[in-house]
């Protein structure tokens, strides 16, 4: 188990480097962490998870809307039944609330008989269309003027962090090394081997896999392609109180539009509910700031879809950036020759569809070249459940008489205990910023946003250094 965050990168040759942390490029390392080989796995940032895939919507998809016969709409198929066992195994969030396509007028009405018919040519059977009145029994909160939805009983929601941080501790703990603040800076060849400059010193490799999100292009160029460019397409959210949760029953969805699924109401596993994303189309790779307009056009949304969820408390607003590239499938290319396999254009249901992205880019590595040998068992893992359906540590009285620092509770908006920070510090990958450490344990994310808490967390928090 190595995590590395200072001193130069290992010279010797790797078999396999990854670059990007992502919940795709942890995804991949986990599934080459099966077989005896030296696998890297290369972040710029100091934590796993800490672009695009820390600002989600946190939906786990059936792929009942994906474009038929697209590669997306396969590994999304794959991936949200790996994930959903994967979940249950390692003790990641889930709950599985269902959807409803919300139809807002006559032309949206129309379209829902053909969106059921395109989750048949998805393999998915069990989208049903339903009318206003069954409709407004399913939701009584939902704003007037709804003429009916589509069903869609199989869409969960999950917790996007933990995941990562799952695949990301199975990888580490199963011999993948972990390299954080550890940039790409170039790609070359010597001795028919790729030479990975970093910012920390180079990496030399036989095969090279390119997860890097918002700059997988980038990385691309880096190899001689430019079959795709990367447009940033920032998604801002609201997040409201918890005293919200109750106005919301389903994952509610518009009818989708080319820029994505639109804006949608949705719970969280957290107990809060969900407002967003808006869909906007930008030059700068780091612009996740939020904007008055971008918010303004989120809560007339929301305005229309549940009246009520405006009236109560917002515990936080955010922004997270896609990688939009003009094409409805991912952008998934193997280089043979090259022994390089590009990862990129993974849209929004990268998330749910990871696991089998992964398997998918270790065959087309096995077809380059690579052998792999016998697959072995991966290190088990169980992950802190930072979920509101599943039991939390300060109501576990039969653990807190075991260890009394799970009773003692520091966050009280979050309900979040001694124990559970201490146990995230102490992790093998432990959090190396505040916001680290609130992703892995819900610290400071209430509706304080640390008012409360923040000195307690930040003491503990210094203390480990």
């Amino acid at each position: 188990m190595t995590v590395t965050t200072a001193g130069p990168p290992d010279d010797d040759v790797l078999d396999v480097v990854v670059v990007g942390a992502g919940v795709v490029g942890t995804a991949i390392a986990r599934e080459l962490a099966r077989y005896r080989l030296r696998t890297a796995l290369v972040e710029a940032s100091a934590d796993v998870g800490d672009g695009t895939s820390k600002a989600n919507t946190a939906i786990l998809h059936t792929g009942f809307d994906a474009v038929p016969g697209s590669l997306e709409s396969a590994l999304v198929r794959d991936g949200g039944r790996r994930l959903a066992a994967y979940a249950a195994e390692t003790g990641i969030p889930v709950e599985p609330l269902g959807a409803l396509l919300v139809a807002w007028d006559e032309e949206q009405s129309a379209a829902l008989p053909g969106l059921a018919e395109k989750a048949k040519r998805n393999g998915y059977d069990e989208a049903s269309t339903i009318g206003a009145g069954e409709l407004r029994a399913r939701e009584p909160h939902l704003g007037p003027g709804a003429l009916g939805a589509l069903h869609v009983p199989g869409e969960s929601i999950v917790c996007p962090w933990t995941t990562t941080l799952a695949y990301a501790t199975q990888a580490v703990r199963s011999g993948v090394t972990l390299h954080l603040n550890c940039p790409v800076t170039g790609v070359g060849s010597v001795d028919g081997r790729h030479v990975i400059s970093t910012g920390r010193g180079p990496l030399r490799a036989r095969y090279l896999v390119n997860a890097a999100g918002l700059y997988a292009d980038e990385i691309d160029r880096m190899l001689g392609h430019d079959t795709f460019t990367v447009t940033p397409r920032r998604g801002q959210l609201i997040v409201f109180d918890k005293f919200a949760r109750s106005l919301v029953r389903h994952i509610l969805l518009p009818v989708p539009t080319a820029l994505g699924k639109g804006v949608l109401v949705a719970p969280t596993v957290y107990g809060n509910v969900l407002l967003g994303p808006t869909a906007e189309d930008l030059d700068d790779r780091t612009a996740t700031g939020s904007t008055a307009e971008g918010l303004a056009l989120l809560r007339e949304k929301g305005r229309r879809i549940v009246p009520e969820l405006l009236d109560e408390e917002v515990t936080a607003v955010y922004a997270g950036l896609r990688a939009a590239t003009g094409q409805e499938d991912y952008r998934i290319h193997s280089r043979p020759g090259q022994r390089y396999v590009t990862v990129g254009g993974i849209r929004s249901t990268g998330l749910t569809a990871s696991m089998a992205i992964a398997a998918h880019v270790v065959e087309l590595l096995v077809d380059a070249g690579l052998t792999p040998g016998p697959p072995r068992p991966l290190a088990p893992v169980r992950m802190p459940n930072i979920g509101e359906a599943f039991p939390r540590p300060y109501r576990d009285a039969e653990l807190i008489a075991t260890d009394p620092e799970y009773g003692t509770i520091v966050c009280h908006c979050e309900r979040v205990t001694r124990g559970e920070i201490r146990d995230a510090l102490a992790a093998d990958i432990p959090p190396a910023t505040l916001d680290g450490l609130r992703r892995r344990t819900r610290a400071r994310g209430g509706r304080c946003q640390g008012f409360s808490c923040g000195a307690a967390v930040r003491e503990l928090f210094g203390a480990r250094r």
